[in-house]
């Protein structure tokens, strides 16, 4: 199977608000960087984003190994947050909403972690 590469990172001033993101996607010599940003936003925002928008991009199922530096996106994954939240409904282990609930569904989708 192909792999594929992909470092990101996002960030804001103030949180919430002005901030943006970006990614490297990096697959045998090819190379490609994207970033964006938004106005009002969060840091945890801009991380997820840079995750989406990177694997947005893959052209056909691959193995990937993504590299972040948020706690936030990285323990989601390894400590299956995610499992949880969608055995739970989209609810925490104190019951509440999950936050960016629609970019983790996103993500979700994407990776095809279930």
């Amino acid at each position: 199977m192909e792999e594929v590469t992909i470092y990101t990172d996002g960030a804001c001033s103030g949180n919430p608000g002005p901030g943006g993101w970006g990614a490297i996607l990096m697959y045998k010599d090819n190379k490609k960087e994207i970033s964006g940003g938004k106005d009002n936003t969060t840091n945890n925002v801009m991380e997820l984003t840079a995750v989406i928008e990177a694997l947005k991009l893959l052209k056909f199922p691959c193995k990937v190994n993504i590299y972040s530096d948020s706690a936030y996106v990285v323990n989601a994954f390894l400590q299956k947050w995610i499992l949880s939240w969608q055995k739970n409904n989209w609810k925490t282990a104190d019951k509440k909403d999950v936050k960016n609930k629609e970019l983790w569904q996103e993500l979700v989708k994407l990776t095809r972690y279930s």
